[in-house]
């Protein structure tokens, strides 16, 4: 009889069930491990933030993570100058060995902030918990970029220079109009007559630090969920209205970018009863109706001022001057107008408005939130930061990128510090 083959070996199912997933790649543990801490890190700086001074006990329960790793984690992060012991042990209920509480260490370590507006740059040193230690307004000599970024850096430089006992962990930049976050580009800023032009780059070079540039409304909305009247807020939308009027929207500490950055641009929505003619061939777009130099033009023909500067209308306002008071209501219920119209697209949980007459006066609150309406005034706050808001924008985005991965952004800072040149 003729041989035949041997058939081919059977594997049963339960053979194949025992045999184990080939190995991860080392290169790829590798990854994963770092990703993991970089997350852990994440999660107990922001939680020393919300609660801190706080025992590395309720850590554990409040981040889900074990005590070890907790323990593993605050001694970096406090060998990195983020976090210290507090100075008084608690112990619970009077019993048992004291707890060490750990807190933000605020004393040493700061973020350098760039605002760039119409008018002037503001230049800013904050704390890690957002508030201002220095800051200066830089009036511009032109709006050629390589000029304003070129003093921008050096302004950062000097406060520096009068803070010694400060160390400067980053900067970040906060510009209105089209900002590619991830390119640290300003894509096209009309009011300044940028275009493509290359923010991080300039100011990188010309400072020495580690650099992180974003739009200004997305800056704010950032600022004001890690330290601000929004605090805790599941979805959260910004308004700015200043010479650029434009939005940023955040849901769950996400905030929305789009394609190239490109979301929060609402310049030219159309604004119902607005009379502004815009430079796009409309009438009432958002940010015709609502900038600040049409407020100040109103108010140079008015004969309220002389100066195009809308803290000159808010103070001839609060000397009882009754055009400048109907000018700043009138734009404030237009404001309104606006955030009723966002309302109902978004829906936001709260809504977060930076215009000069609703920061400083009760009357221009009252007059947005009775244009937005009964049923969802509660929901919109003025921002925080009151006259210091330009000087958190630029010092946010670099906060935000630290608290989003304290490990890379401290690595990050590290190493610009030890190449940057003397």
């Amino acid at each position: 009889m003729p041989r035949t083959a041997a058939p081919p070996a059977r594997t049963s199912a339960r053979t194949s069930a025992r045999t184990p997933p080939p190995a991860a790649p080392p290169v790829a543990r590798r990854v994963a491990d770092s990703d993991r801490r970089r997350t852990s890190a994440s999660v107990i700086l922001r939680s020393v933030l919300e609660h801190g001074p706080v025992a590395r006990s309720t850590l554990a329960r409040l981040t889900g993570l074990s005590p070890a790793s907790v323990t593993d984690h605050c001694a970096r992060l406090a060998g990195l100058g983020l976090i210290r012991e507090a100075a008084v042990p608690r112990r619970s209920n009077g019993v048992g060995r004291p707890h060490v509480p750990v807190d933000l260490d605020d004393s040493r370590l700061v973020l350098g902030g760039v605002h760039v507006a119409v008018p002037y740059t503001t230049v800013s040193l904050l704390d890690l918990r957002g508030r201002v230690v220095a800051r200066r307004e830089l009036r511009h000599r032109s709006l050629e970029p390589s000029e304003v970024l070129a003093r921008a850096a050096d302004g950062l430089g000097a406060l520096l220079g009068e803070a010694p006992d400060r160390l400067a962990l980053g900067a970040g930049v906060a510009v209105g109009g089209w900002v590619d976050r991830d390119s640290g580009t300003v894509v096209e800023h009309p009011l300044l007559g940028w275009r493509d032009v290359p923010v991080r780059e300039i100011v990188a070079g010309r400072s020495g630090l580690a650099v992180q540039v974003d739009g200004h409304a997305r800056a704010l909305v950032n600022a004001e969920r890690m330290f601000g009247r929004a605090r805790g807020s599941r979805s959260v939308l910004q308004l700015f209205v200043g010479n650029v009027v434009d939005a940023a929207f955040a849901t769950n500490d996400e905030v929305h970018h789009g394609p190239r950055s490109q979301a929060g641009a609402i310049a030219h929505l159309p604004l119902a009863g607005g009379t502004e003619p815009c430079d796009c061939g409309r009438v009432g777009c958002l940010q015709a109706e609502l900038s600040e130099r049409t407020l100040c033009r109103r108010a140079t023909a008015a004969g309220v001022i002389d100066r195009v500067n809308p803290m000159h209308v808010l103070a001839a306002a609060d000397a009882g001057d009754p055009v400048a008071v109907r000018l700043l209501r009138e734009r404030a219920r237009m404001v309104g107008r606006a955030v009723g119209l966002l309302l109902d697209v978004l829906n936001p949980e709260r809504v977060v408005v930076t215009e000069v007459g609703v920061l400083f006066r009760e009357d221009c609150l009252a007059a947005l939130r009775d244009e937005v309406g009964a049923g969802r005034a509660d929901c919109v706050l003025p921002a925080s930061f009151g006259d210091s808001v330009l000087a958190v924008a630029g010092g946010a985005v670099a906060l935000d990128v630290l608290y989003r991965d304290p490990l890379r952004a401290s690595e990050a800072g590290d190493t610009v510090r030890d190449t940057a040149p003397s």
